[in-house]
């Protein structure tokens, strides 16, 4: 940002593109609002909110800026118990998950946050520890073994290491189960899979022409609808979420998070890590800080909203730096 003022200083022009509003209103002269490739409006910075362009950018007004929550945790889904992975920076953490809770995983880069979801999910080896799912401990040696046992990563990077760009919708949607799709002489059922499909393209409101669509053609939020569904079909039990809204326009972060309620609502178990402290306060029932591989403080926003400041989690944040 300082870097910016002083460009502007020196009577440089600056486009700047963002989908985080506090930004835009920090440096902005004028605002540009564009959606589904087409000019929607520009106006000075002054003359408008952040509620209006919200407006423009989704053709339709949110009161909220988060889903209500209608639903409570229930039990006890999964335990991890004294979890390590000292190569990585993974320091003796536990901590219990609820059926139906979304739980949150603050801290700042290089806390550990994907580190954390890698190694339960089996995409990094643990030293030592346990995850326990259903009473039953389950060990994740390898990605595949999770997918067998109930668990779903949507990762941080999406077009890295979440999609296959130049490949169709229907290959990314069921790729993950795609022994289901084989009959004994090991040849895939079109149909089968274009149906599945469809209904995932139904279920999450994705906006694509059809299901042959090259996957990298399709906005932020429309891939990550697609990778949501392709776990759908798997019915897992726990739903990991790496910054499962990066690069995603207001209109379509609200609706990741009502999937994200949905799931939550049918008793699955989520977690969710985010570098947006507003989101996990809007979204989560606790929220857990890791700093420096180290669980570093929770809040429980059901019992204890007041405790739960942007402040505070920051504080936890930057304990062992």
């Amino acid at each position: 940002m300082t870097i910016i003022d002083r460009l502007k200083k020196q009577g440089k022009g600056i486009i700047y593109i963002s989908h985080k509003m506090e930004e835009i209103f920090r440096i902005a002269d004028d605002v540009t609002v564009m959606r589904d490739g087409a000019w929607i409006s520009t106006d000075r910075a002054r003359d408008i909110n952040v509620d209006i362009v919200i407006k423009q950018m989704v053709g339709r007004e949110l009161t909220n800026r988060f889903p209500k929550k209608t639903f409570k945790p229930g039990n006890v889904i999964m335990q991890v118990k004294n979890l390590n992975d000292v190569k990585h920076h993974i320091h003796d953490i536990s901590f219990d998950l609820r059926e139906g809770e979304v739980l949150g995983i603050a801290g700042l880069l290089g806390a550990g946050r994907t580190e954390l979801l890698e190694t339960i999910y089996g995409a990094r080896t643990r030293e030592s520890g346990e995850v326990i799912l259903g009473g039953k401990e389950v060990h994740n040696k390898t990605t595949g073994e999770a997918i067998k046992n109930g668990f779903a990563l949507c990762t941080e990077e999406r077009r890295f290491n979440g999609i296959f760009p130049g490949l169709s919708i229907t290959f990314n949607t069921v790729i993950a189960g795609i022994g289901k799709y084989t009959n004994k002489f090991g040849w895939l059922n079109d149909r089968r899979m274009t149906e599945d499909t469809n209904k995932m393209i139904d279920a999450m409101h994705t906006k694509t022409p059809n299901t042959k669509t090259k996957i990298k053609s399709l906005s932020g939020g429309n891939q990550q609808k697609v990778i949501i569904g392709r776990w759908l079909l798997n019915n897992p039990e726990i739903f990991l979420m790496d910054d499962p809204t990066r690069g995603i326009d207001v209109g379509a972060k609200y609706e990741i998070y009502e999937l994200i309620f949905q799931l939550a609502k049918q008793k699955k178990g989520v977690i969710v890590c985010s570098s947006e402290m507003p989101e996990l306060l809007g979204i989560c029932d606790r929220i857990l800080v890791l700093s420096a591989g180290h669980l570093s403080g929770e809040y429980d926003l059901d019992q204890h909203p007041e405790e739960a400041t942007q402040e505070n989690i920051m504080r936890d944040a930057a304990k062992f730096i």
